[in-house]
């Protein structure tokens, strides 16, 4: 099953002009004294893994709200697929094909896992339109996520290990163009994470874009095209792993004295 339309192009056409997938332009938001994201801008083209790393409040959550419109900018811009997403409610968010996780999974926990899976193919982006294909395609994503012996079972049962499965595969299941996946690593031992960096990578094959906020520096430098670096709310760094790791702001903000490679 393929979660997303096949793209070869990495990048939107518009007017003869290439087009990046998701554009954030000069984007600031602060909470009272507090400013937690800081004139940000950063372009994101189709078909990419993106890391998004940086110290314990450096405004990694706080930029994955705005994107997914839980949260407003005071100011700048942001354009998904060249239209302006800045005031938009993060249901119509989803609609046009931006999903995420959370740090802290939320499934519901009354529900079985295909129930919970089966809410995204209703209400996300081209939803379901009967209940019998919910069922069915609902069916296939926790094939593909590893849940498919436990669909039945409440979710509130899952061990930690499924339920970041099931918070993937109820994203995945509004059929999105962009995934933002919040630290899905923590709290996992290693034959877990490999599994986990198997899942991602299959993500992106299946032509679904993803932003990746995670703390184990090994699993970001190994999954990443590109790694944006955030510091006290502010951009300082976007490149390659190798390019970003060696980066001597980025190694003096968060990384240490030693370059990671």
């Amino acid at each position: 099953m393929r979660l997303s339309s096949p793209s070869i192009l990495r990048s939107a056409f518009r007017d003869g002009v290439i087009m990046s997938l998701l554009e954030v332009e000069n984007v600031s938001k602060h909470f009272g004294g507090v400013m937690a994201v800081n004139n940000v801008s950063l372009t994101l083209d189709q078909g990419e893994i993106v890391g998004l790393i940086g110290p314990n409040g450096a405004g990694k959550s706080t930029l994955f709200n705005l994107i997914s419109g839980v949260i407003k900018p005071d100011t700048g811009a942001i354009r998904f697929e060249t239209r302006d997403i800045t005031p938009t409610a993060p249901d119509r968010v989803c609609q046009y094909g931006i999903a995420r996780t959370f740090q802290l999974v939320r499934p519901f926990n009354q529900l079985s896992p295909l129930q919970n899976v089966m809410v995204g193919r209703v209400y996300g982006s081209a939803p379901a339109k009967t209940m019998k294909q919910a069922r069915h395609e609902s069916e296939e994503i926790l094939s593909l996520t590893g849940l498919a012996d436990k669909k039945v079972r409440m979710a509130g049962m899952l061990g930690l290990v499924d339920r970041k499965r099931l918070e993937i595969a109820r994203a995945l299941a509004t059929r999105p163009k962009l995934l933002l996946l919040d630290e899905m690593m923590t709290g996992l031992n290693l034959t877990e994470m490999a599994a986990a960096i198997a899942l991602i990578k299959g993500i992106r094959d299946s032509g679904i874009t993803l932003i990746v906020v995670e703390h184990v520096m090994k699993v970001i430098m190994g999954i990443s095209d590109r790694i944006i670096v955030l510091n006290v709310g502010e951009k300082i760094a976007d490149g390659s792993p190798r390019k970003v790791a060696n980066n001597r702001k980025v190694i003096e903000a968060y990384l240490g004295e030693k370059p990671l490679c």
